[in-house]
C-alpha cells in the first residue's frame, strides 16, 4: 500500500484518483472513522491536500455481516476463516446480492472448481488480478444487484439495443379468474431449484498466451410462463427447460405441460411483491406486457427481465466469464503439448 501514488488520474505515474464527489468522500471516511473506534483499521495512507480523496485504507472484519452494503472505494476488507467453513463463506458472499467480480488464487484444480462452480459473480478471475477486463476477450457485467442485463463487449450486447420492425400484436389474452397472491407464492415456493452451479453452454473469447477466457452460461433460476395461451405456454416451457431453468406456469384453462401450473390469469401487480422468481416470459399483447415491466421495474431488488419473444430465449440464462491464468498452475498445458509436438 506504501508505494501507492494518489493524484491526478491523468498522469500515468498516479494509481488511485479521487472518488467522484463530496458525498461520497464524506460516506466512505465516515465508515473508515467508525473502524477506528474498534482498533480494526490495519493501515491507511495519507492524501493530497485538495480534491475528493478517500484514503486507501486495510480493515479487518469478522466477515460479510460486518459490510452494510457495498462500499466503493479504496477499502480493501480482510477476512480469515478455516477452511472447513468456506461453503458457509461462500454462501453469505452470494447471500449479500452483489455479484460483479470475483477472483480466486489456488493451484488446487478441485478448490477452483468447488468455488468457482458456488459463486455468483458475472466475471471470475483466476490466479489473476480481477481488473481491467478487455473488450472481446472478457465481456464485462455483473449479476444480482450489480447487473443490469448482457455483458458489455459480448456477443448479445448490442442486440438489446435493437428492435425487430414491424408489428407486434401478441396473443390476446384468455378469460379466467384472477389468482390470488398466496396461491401463486405458495407454488413458487414448491417449484423453485436449488442453486446449481452447472453451465448449458460455454463460449470461448480469445486472448494471450497462457490466458483462458471462456464465457458459461448458467440457469436463472425459475421462470415464470404466463402464456397468455396454452400455445403460448407450451413454446415456453420449452424455451426455459432448454436452458436448464425451473419452470411455474399460469394456464388460463387445465392443461398437461408436464410443469407446476396454476389455473387463471396472474394480475401483473403481483409480481411488484411476489419472491422466489427470476425471470417472466409473456407473449401477451403490448398493454398486457407494459403492466408487467411495469410492475417489474417497482420491484426492490435485482432488474427481473421480461421476455417477450422467442428469440430472446437467451436471456433466461445467466452470463459469467471466467478468465483463468494459466500459467499459474503450471503452464498452459495445450501450449506445452503443441510445442512437444
Amino acid at each position: 500500500m506504501d508505494e501507492l501514488s494518489l493524484g491526478d488520474p491523468w498522469l500515468l505515474s498516479t494509481d488511485i484518483g479521487p472518488v467522484i464527489d463530496a458525498a461520497a468522500k464524506q460516506r466512505l471516511d465516515a465508515y473508515v472513522a467508525g473502524k477506528l473506534s474498534d482498533e480494526r483499521l490495519l493501515h491507511r495512507l495519507a492524501t493530497p491536500p485538495t480534491g475528493h480523496f478517500v484514503a486507501p485504507a486495510l480493515v479487518e472484519v469478522s466477515g460479510m455481516a460486518d459490510l452494510p452494503g457495498e462500499v466503493f472505494g479504496p477499502i480493501l476488507h480482510v477476512a480469515r476463516f478455516r477452511v472447513q467453513a468456506l461453503d458457509k463463506v461462500l454462501a453469505e458472499i452470494n447471500a449479500a446480492g452483489y455479484g460483479l467480480t470475483f477472483a480466486v488464487h489456488s493451484r488446487i484444480a478441485s478448490r477452483i472448481a468447488a468455488i468457482t462452480g458456488a459463486i455468483q459473480a458475472g466475471n471470475i478471475y483466476i490466479n489473476r488480478n480481477q481488473i481491467g477486463a478487455v473488450v472481446a476477450s472478457q465481456p464485462f457485467g455483473g449479476e444480482g444487484l450489480s447487473g443490469t442485463g448482457p455483458k458489455a463487449g459480448g456477443r448479445r450486447y448490442v442486440g438489446r439495443f435493437m428492435h425487430p420492425a414491424g408489428t407486434d400484436t401478441g396473443s390476446m389474452p384468455i378469460a379466467g379468474p384472477e389468482i390470488g397472491f398466496d396461491d401463486v407464492q405458495t407454488a413458487i415456493a414448491r417449484a423453485t431449484p436449488d442453486p446449481g452451479g452447472t453451465p448449458t453452454e460455454t463460449e470461448h473469447y480469445p486472448g494471450p498466451v497462457g490466458e483462458s477466457n471462456e464465457l458459461r452460461l448458467f440457469p436463472r433460476g425459475l421462470v415464470l410462463c404466463l402464456g397468455p395461451t396454452v400455445d403460448d405456454l407450451r413454446r415456453q416451457v420449452d424455451m426455459a427447460r432448454r436452458r436448464g431453468n425451473t419452470v411455474l406456469a399460469v394456464s388460463p384453462e387445465p392443461v398437461a405441460l408436464g410443469a407446476p401450473c396454476l389455473v387463471g390469469r396472474l394480475p401483473p401487480a403481483l409480481l411488484r411483491d411476489l419472491t422466489g422468481f427470476a425471470a417472466v416470459i409473456s407473449f401477451a399483447a403490448p398493454g398486457e406486457r407494459a403492466a408487467i415491466r411495469q410492475a417489474l421495474a417497482a420491484r426492490e431488488g435485482p432488474i427481473l427481465p421480461l421476455v417477450s419473444r422467442p428469440e430472446d430465449a437467451w436471456r433466461l440464462s445467466v452470463e459469467r466469464h471466467f478468465c483463468t491464468d494459466l500459467t499459474a498452475a503450471g503452464g498452459d498445458v495445450q501450449l506445452i503439448a503443441s510445442a512437444s509436438a
